[in-house]
């Protein structure tokens, strides 16, 4: 699939490339990503270049990860998003911001547009949402984008080596008004 750009509101959510390396770079030097996610730490050049260069475009080429760097208007970077597909028809958000942008709903503005996309082209019928017990960033933006937080799942992350808890949610394309692409027959009480 070619990569493709997608605009909100306030935002601009596009591929990154080798031009962005710098500024990824510099953006995963914040302790804070490191610490939440599962980007090498200590985050070194060398892993900004892999991922601009290599990681997001081959992920576009093969269909198996759709990462979007999520820039303002006049181009400064505020964040990172990725879907990446995990099963038939299910893909999982990630996401992170930078310090100077957290707080305003941009990643949450992000995540809607990157899921309404990936339920209309990428025949997606439910994005998941995971992170570390304890990240409430990360918990706010799925909670105000309109994710159900499904429960903790025991040991289903591995960051850096050490095996953790996560919290675990979804939406799905009737969460914000689309069909799906395959029937849904919920449980019954």
């Amino acid at each position: 699939m070619e990569p493709v750009t997608l605009t909100t509101d306030r935002l601009l959510l596009r591929s990154v490339g080798p031009q962005d390396t710098d500024v990824v770079y510099s953006a995963a030097q914040d302790p804070e990503i490191q610490r939440w996610t599962t980007i090498p730490s200590p985050y070194l050049l060398e892993h900004a270049q892999s991922f601009t260069e290599q990681l997001a475009p081959e992920g576009w080429q093969n269909g198996s990860m759709f990462t979007f760097g999520v820039f303002l208007p006049e181009g400064e970077l505020v964040g990172m998003l990725g879907i990446t597909m995990r099963s038939l028809g299910v893909g999982e958000v990630g996401f992170w911001a930078t310090k100077q942008h957290r707080g305003n709903g941009y990643i949450t503005e992000a995540t809607v547009a990157a899921s309404r996309w990936a339920f209309t082209h990428v025949s997606i019928d439910r994005v998941e949402w995971r992170a570390e017990v304890g990240n409430k960033g990360s918990r706010a933006v799925a909670e105000h984008a309109g994710f159900t937080i499904e429960g903790t799942l025991r040991s289903a992350i591995n960051n850096k080596g050490v095996r953790r808890d996560c919290w675990v949610g979804s939406l799905l394309p009737s969460d914000l008004g689309l069909p799906s692409t395959a029937p849904y027959l919920p449980a019954q009480p």
